[in-house]
């Protein structure tokens, strides 16, 4: 149980989740399509300031997490939020001055602050406790739930404020956004990152990685992550190529990221019943389930059938992997470990997100697809080793 003061707090951690995916969702969005606009010829480019965007996350990851070892969760918070409305910044003067370079450089700042808002789920199972962490962990994603509906619809609303500036209305935004996530962090109450006396020893990294519950807790964010960012970054490209409307693919997103935050209302719940594993495995068959719908046609039912699907896929991995890799380290270990996890999953985002413009613009969509098939069955069978590892465990225990 928790008291009325915690559930306020993560009431408004989830409320930051929600600017923050946003956020993310409006350039997830609009940035390649803004970028269209911006481009001469080569429109292989047009993925890049999404990249931009993941690239920064993962540049700050680490420093973000030692930053707020040093000075705590809230001031770090608050600077992360400054940083993303900087970067807002700078993209809304590319826009006006039609820059694209300008633009992918202003995305890396709202990356950066992307890198600290993801210790927002860190910081709930500081609030909560390491008993209700999976609750906890879900009810701030859950947040992400408002962005699903929040995000897209401001792009799509806001391209043409400011006509012929196309999409400059969609970055302001953004910094509104940012202001009212900095409101809400400072009526948040996020407990010091104390170390206990009896645990101040702390283990190399190159002990703590050779678990192989963290193996399978990282890698399952990873791929969950990877392949959610390979095929939702060239859906816009996608549909816009396949003859469908702009409005259409904001839609499209809309319901995506409503499917990626939606079940973190009971995802905590079924992690408790049934142990992350499981959880991890139902998420990377619903990866092979988005896939097989977006091989099956082009028609805007596929893309509506296979985001969602595809949405809920990343859900269960990404939640499963992260309060799993919350087990494999102690207190006095938070901050490299969380640092090292977030580093290594958005440097994989990054990566995929690249990836994903070169292959939409070179081999067309199926391929995007195809791509990310040997992955998810990949983290299938790791998982069913780890479990049946851990039954042969049990007994010898």
């Amino acid at each position: 149980m928790m008291d009325r003061r915690t559930k306020l707090s993560i009431l408004l951690m989830s409320g930051c989740q929600a600017l923050m995916n946003s956020t993310t969702s409006i350039m997830i969005s609009s940035a390649a399509l803004a970028s269209l606009v911006l481009l001469g010829d080569d429109k292989s480019l047009a993925t890049l300031p999404v990249t931009a965007v993941v690239t920064g996350t993962a540049l700050a990851t680490i420093p973000a997490s030692l930053f707020m070892r040093r000075v705590g969760r809230k001031p770090g918070f608050l600077a992360g939020v400054l940083i993303g409305i900087s970067g807002a910044a700078i993209c809304s003067y590319a826009i006006w001055v039609a820059s694209f370079w300008l633009f992918a450089f202003g995305a890396i700042f709202v990356g950066m602050s992307t890198a600290f808002g993801n210790y927002y789920r860190f910081a709930a199972i500081d609030i909560a406790g390491n008993k209700n962490r999976s609750k906890a962990v879900s009810y701030v994603l859950a947040g992400g739930v408002i962005a699903g509906f929040l995000g897209p619809q401001i792009a799509s609303h806001s391209k043409d404020l400011f006509a012929p500036f196309l999409y400059l209305g969609s970055y302001l935004s953004i910094i509104i956004l940012g202001l009212l996530a900095l409101i809400f962090l400072s009526f948040v109450k996020i407990p010091k990152m104390v170390i206990p006396d009896h645990e101040t020893a702390q283990r190399p990294l190159s002990e703590i990685v050779r678990q192989p519950t963290f193996i399978v807790a990282v890698l399952s964010a990873m791929i969950g992550y990877g392949v959610m960012s390979l095929v939702m970054t060239a859906t816009p490209l996608a549909m816009v190529g396949c003859g469908h409307q702009p409005s259409d693919s904001f839609n499209v997103i809309s319901w995506h990221v409503v499917a990626m935050f939606g079940p973190s209302f009971f995802t905590g719940s079924l992690i408790s019943r049934y142990g992350e594993y499981k959880i991890i495995i139902l998420g990377a068959l619903l990866g092979l389930g988005s896939v097989t719908v977006s091989l099956m046609g082009l028609e805007l039912a596929n893309f509506y059938i296979a985001l969602v699907l595809l949405g809920l896929s990343w859900n269960f991995m990404f939640i499963g992997g992260t309060t799993l890799v919350a087990t494999t380290y102690r207190p006095s270990e938070t901050a490299k470990v969380q640092g090292l996890n977030d580093f290594l999953v958005f440097g994989t985002v990054a990566t995929a997100s690249l990836m994903s413009g070169q292959l939409q613009e070179r081999f067309g969509w199926d391929v995007v697809n195809l791509g990310a098939l040997p992955l998810l069955g990949f983290v299938i069978l790791l998982a069913l080793w780890s479990m049946r590892s851990q039954r042969r465990r049990a007994p010898a225990a």
